[in-house]
């Protein structure tokens, strides 16, 4: 029997303090790529998370809760006397969420620019897949992008794939012509692409969903999946075209991780051999449940529902 694909998550994990309704806040941690390899742990994947930290304790705190969800931590880099970033999060009635950031001096900017750079980049090559975001690119910068991109064509040629979720933060980068040349040049790399219409819309890369999905067609990326609002999506792949509806949610407490743990639901089962089409419904049916919790990684009890639903599903025949 063949080993299950490896997986790598690359960007920036930070410490979060979410306020809570009496004014007090609780602290933990996330970051977009990282609440995505939790996700793809809980789901049964071979997943690695690939950052930079400090080496102090609450650094530590987090390498030992991510070992914890199954997440691999080898390429988890150690900067001496630095401190992870901070982010503080409000949410309001509707589960809306506004951020506020400290992360100028965050180590994870430096990933592709310390001296364990090269050894990092040779063991990445190896991976099956490789999955980035918009932050994960507007972190490194130029440099560090163009460390970047190299990579990734020397991981593609021996047959691994990149996936790529947009994430565009505008506050991340310098201007909007900046972030679209980064992302031309990521998504010419890129097998598949993890889009948001209405982002890519505020980007400049498509004004209405179809303008977006010709445009990531024209870029040259095999397999689309551009999440819409309303919530749903429209899937474009080799295979074919379809628009696939959102799970119906009655009441959203938080919608903090949604897209990411969409990303973990699609990108699990495409990489256990599910059809575009059904891994796009399991990527609905796992952020409909993240929504309804409080906090980026949502209690691991809660995702039970998830292998519940599916079960479900396939005794009844219906699609998944």
């Amino acid at each position: 029997m063949s080993a299950a694909p490896r997986i790598a998550c690359l960007g920036e994990c930070m410490i979060e303090l979410a306020r809570r309704p009496d004014g007090l806040a609780a602290m933990g941690f996330g970051g977009d790529t990282l609440n995505t390899a939790v996700y793809l742990a809980r789901l049964g994947a071979r997943v690695d998370y690939v950052t930079a930290l400090g080496d102090d304790p609450e650094s530590a705190a987090m390498i030992a809760a991510w070992q914890a969800e199954g997440v691999g931590c080898a390429l988890v880099a150690r900067l001496p006397g630095r401190l992870p970033g901070l982010y503080l999060i409000d949410t309001d009635p509707r589960g809306e969420r506004r951020f506020l950031y400290w992360r100028d001096r965050a180590p994870a900017r430096e990933l592709f620019q310390m001296p364990g750079t090269a050894a990092m980049e040779t063991a990445l090559e190896a991976y099956d897949l490789l999955y980035l975001s918009g932050i994960s690119l507007a972190i490194w910068g130029e440099e560090g992008r163009a460390r970047l991109y190299p990579m990734l064509d020397r991981l593609r040629a021996r047959g691994g794939r990149v996936a790529f979720d947009t994430n565009w933060r505008p506050r991340l980068w310098p201007d909007a012509a900046t972030a679209r040349r980064a992302y031309a040049t990521l998504l010419a790399r890129t097998d598949i692409a993890l889009a948001g219409a209405p982002e890519l819309a505020e980007l400049g890369l498509g004004a209405t969903p179809a303008e977006a999905l010709d445009g990531l067609r024209g870029a040259g990326v095999p397999e689309i999946v551009l999440k819409l609002e309303p919530p749903g999506c429209l899937l474009h792949h080799p295979g074919g075209s379809a628009e696939i509806p959102a799970e119906r949610v009655e009441k959203v407490v938080d919608t903090t991780a949604a897209g990411d743990s969409f990303a973990a639901g699609y990108l699990a089962a495409r990489l256990r051999g599910e059809a575009p089409e059904q891994a796009a419904r399991a990527a609905h049916r796992l952020a409909a449940i993240v929504v309804q919790h409080r906090g980026a990684i949502i209690p691991a009890e809660a995702i039970k529902i998830f292998f519940q639903a599916a079960a479900a599903s396939r005794h009844s025949g219906a699609p998944n």
